[in-house]
């Protein structure tokens, strides 16, 4: 399977399940724009393994919670690459309190960029995506979109929005023939949940029936069939890559 001559953008792309995602879609023959808001040097080195892999990419600094630089972003992948064919919103971030100590700013912020930052890069590259042959819209989200988690009211609700988004970009793409789908991945192995305390992980184990984490290649596998044409028959889903916990 292949993806030559596909433009990828990959938001949230220098650490992570991003990361994994950009650096796989490289492999496969993507051209790949490496999206970071403040993460440099960790961007660098993700073009560095997808050339070393004899891919292409580059590198486009952005707050994707700040629709200017997204649009200059936008430019940035033009001039290198063309239109944009596979667009990945992956960047999120955490602003962890219990309900009643959260304020307004954790949870708008939270907002601007898990559900606001979706908004600013699919608008912005919504015709390429419409106009491309089979162009891709992938989601990132979670299982705390669907299951809820304590501490996590703004964060839960932004990855649950991100399923009502998904399903009506499907909709408005379908009549061209592009997608829009949604990966929801479970507890994975990253720096977000290395942070989480010991006891807390326990907890989580025990809720997956394959008693592990996910490792970042268990998600970016996904990623990367749906951003190829094998996925053409697929748009408006929700994809469930937890470790088969209930939801």
């Amino acid at each position: 399977m292949s993806l030559e001559n596909r433009t990828c953008l990959v938001t949230g792309a220098s650490k992570g399940i991003g990361r994994g995602i950009a650096e796989e879609l490289g492999e496969h023959g993507a051209d790949v724009a490496v999206n970071y808001r403040s993460s440099e040097e960790e961007a660098y080195e993700v073009v560095d393994y997808i050339e070393d892999a004899g891919g292409t990419a580059v590198p486009v600094q952005a707050d994707v919670a700040k629709i200017d630089e997204v649009e200059g972003m936008y430019e940035e992948v033009h001039d290198a690459f063309g239109n944009i064919d596979v667009l990945v919103n992956n960047a999120g971030i955490t602003v962890d309190k219990k309900f009643e100590n959260m304020t307004r700013e954790d949870w708008d912020r939270v907002m601007q960029v898990n559900l606001g930052g979706v908004f600013n890069c699919t608008k912005v590259c919504f015709e390429d995506i419409r106009q491309a042959h089979e162009g891709r819209l992938i989601n990132i989200s979670s299982v705390v979109g669907q299951q809820g988690n304590y501490g996590q009211a703004n964060y839960a609700t932004t990855k649950s929005g991100l399923f009502g988004f998904t399903r009506t970009i499907a909709l408005e793409l379908a009549h061209e023939g592009s997608t829009a789908n949604c990966v929801a991945p479970g507890f994975v192995k990253t720096d977000m949940l290395a942070d989480v305390p010991d006891r807390v992980k326990e907890g989580i184990l025990e809720r997956i029936p394959l008693d592990r984490f996910a490792e970042v290649e268990d998600i970016v596998s996904m990623v990367t069939f749906i951003a190829q044409k094998q996925s053409s028959y697929m748009t408006g889903q929700i994809l469930g890559i937890n470790g088969g916990m209930e939801w």
